[in-house]
């Protein structure tokens, strides 16, 4: 259940009640794509770092180590002793991911495995029993997220095929979760609006799904090729149509600049890559904009990665430092940086949050833009 606390202009501020706990929102969702972040990061640290929801893979789960397994294991939460919401995602964006070894059918898409080749078949109904099997808090629709620019005709199939697939997932999930041996028998269902960069495709979508009454939309398809301006746009046009009383979610955004552009639209979920991958490489995020540590006027400074910063990181190590154990190819230079940079959005969220709450959002996002200076 989604309760609106506090808007301020379109910016919303809610918590939403799973049956893992509440979340307040706007929210970061941290990226452990296999159950696991990338970087060394466990789910004790997810908890220091003020994250309150994973996202974990259906179709990357699925391969490894099975679903099964993780039924047997008693469902994601305690195979990796994790006690908050998890989000799954459905397998959708590797219908495009992997868009070389897939066909698209109507009964789902038939796959090659991208680890041994093997082939493998994902539909509506096979996505929402490995979801269950899963036992995640929320599971997302099975879709097609389509690339921009796509052909409009193509897009208009797709769209079409992803609202029957849509209908099959919340049969099947209302199914599953009346089994007595399902493990989580609340497990929610979010749909995902596409329509690529075509407005009237898109908001006639949103009416379509809206009428479904499920306990999430998620806004699919963006940040595949086409520009930022492009994504606003389509925000601003979709987001007014999807119910307003339920958690509007942004899918693989994005930036730090992109999340305060997009809350701006009505917005409340976020998950991304972009920090673990860019703190992997030694790419972090600070007040002033993202930097390097992997450059050479960071050899002898004994800053902390962000001055003020309260994550692992920054209260006990040096920029110096963890250079250093990126030249050294220790494997704690990631870790660190990877730490850093989630904690970095959930501080940021933490921070629209109080925003919005105190009514001084627009300020907030004006003075962070101008400090980034397009380096976030």
């Amino acid at each position: 259940m989604y309760k609106l606390l506090k808007k301020c202009g379109n910016a919303r501020r809610g918590e939403f009640t799973t049956p893992h706990g509440v979340v307040q929102t706007p929210v970061f969702m941290n990226v452990g794509t296999l159950a696991a972040i990338k970087g060394a990061v466990s789910s004790i640290d997810l908890e220091e770092i003020g994250c309150q929801v994973e996202l974990s893979n259906t179709y990357h789960l699925h391969l490894r180590p099975g679903d099964e397994v993780v039924r047997k294991m008693g469902g994601l939460h305690k195979f990796m002793n994790w006690s908050r919401p998890i989000l799954t995602d459905s397998g959708g964006f590797q219908v495009f991911s992997l868009s070389k070894m897939r066909k698209i059918k109507e009964e789902g898409v038939y796959f090659s495995s991208h680890i041994d080749g093997r082939k493998i078949f994902m539909g509506p109904e096979e996505s929402m029993r490995i979801q269950s099997n899963l036992a995640s808090t929320i599971a997302m629709a099975f879709d097609e997220c389509i690339p921009n620019p796509s052909p409009r005709e193509y897009v208009e199939d797709s769209v079409a095929r992803t609202t029957r697939w849509l209908y099959r997932c919340k049969d099947e999930l209302n199914r599953l979760n009346s089994l007595p041996d399902t493990i989580n028998n609340k497990q929610m269902l979010f749909g995902i609006n596409q329509g690529g960069i075509y407005e009237d495709i898109r908001i006639e979508h949103a009416k379509t799904i809206a009428k479904l009454d499920l306990d999430g939309y998620a806004i699919g398809g963006l940040a595949v090729g086409e520009t930022h301006e492009e994504m606003y746009r389509i925000i601003d046009a979709v987001a007014p149509h999807l119910p307003q009383d339920k958690p509007i979610y942004l899918m693989g955004v994005g930036i730090p600049s992109n999340i305060l552009e997009a809350v701006d639209r009505g917005v409340d979920f976020f998950d991304c890559v972009l920090p673990a991958r860019n703190g992997r490489h030694g790419h972090v995020f600070t007040k002033d904009g993202k930097i390097n540590l992997m450059n050479a006027k960071f050899e002898l400074d004994a800053n902390p990665i962000d001055e003020g910063c309260q994550c692992p990181a920054c209260k006990h190590y040096s920029r110096a430092y963890i250079r250093h154990l990126f030249k050294a190819k220790e494997l704690l230079a990631m870790r660190l940086c990877v730490l850093h940079n989630l904690y970095f959005y959930n501080n940021l969220m933490k921070e629209i949050r109080e925003a919005i709450d105190g009514d001084y959002f627009q300020d907030y996002k004006k003075q962070k833009l101008e400090q980034w200076g397009g380096r976030a």
